[in-house]
């Protein structure tokens, strides 16, 4: 009898660690100061939008932000990279997500989410941008934002 329950405990504890979603951020070191992030559009990434998302989430956070492609502009001291891969279970769903933030080429902080063990774990569907929103909004969240805009969901009352 004994026997019965560890193994059953040991089936449920592998089967719900095959069903993991892991998120990772290394934010910006606090007190960096930082007005504009372009954003380095990936062409590999075949979702329509998600870079016109992360231009949108970082403008929202305070920030000046817009997207390029090719060459880097001269004035872009700060920018992010990123890749993305979605799956099909279902339904369409983030698989994988990775963001890099430097400053003149030295990494400043980074963001990962990966579901690709997520397995039964409904907590995979939903959409993107509500995946990536709380990553970013970490990252750069000890950051001095050089505009006066107010980061929404901060503003003063």
């Amino acid at each position: 009898m004994e026997n019965t329950k560890a193994l059953l405990l040991l089936t449920t504890l592998l089967t719900l660690s095959g069903c993991a979603i892991s998120k990772n951020v290394v934010p910006v070191d606090s007190g960096t100061t930082i007005k504009k992030i372009y954003v380095l559009e990936n062409e590999r990434v075949h979702m329509e939008g998600l870079v016109d998302e992360l231009v949108t989430q970082i403008s929202n956070m305070g920030f000046d932000s817009e997207k390029y492609s090719g060459d880097r502009p001269e004035d872009a001291n700060h920018y992010l990279t990123y890749t993305a891969n979605w799956q099909w279970d279902m339904a369409m769903y983030l698989t994988y997500f990775e963001a890099t933030l430097y400053e003149d080429g030295r990494v400043l902080g980074e963001v990962s989410y990966d579901a690709k063990m997520g397995g039964a774990n409904m907590n995979k569907f939903g959409k993107t941008a509500d995946k990536v929103k709380p990553l970013l909004l970490e990252l750069l969240a000890k950051v001095n934002r050089g505009s006066e805009v107010p980061m929404l969901g901060n503003e003063k009352k």
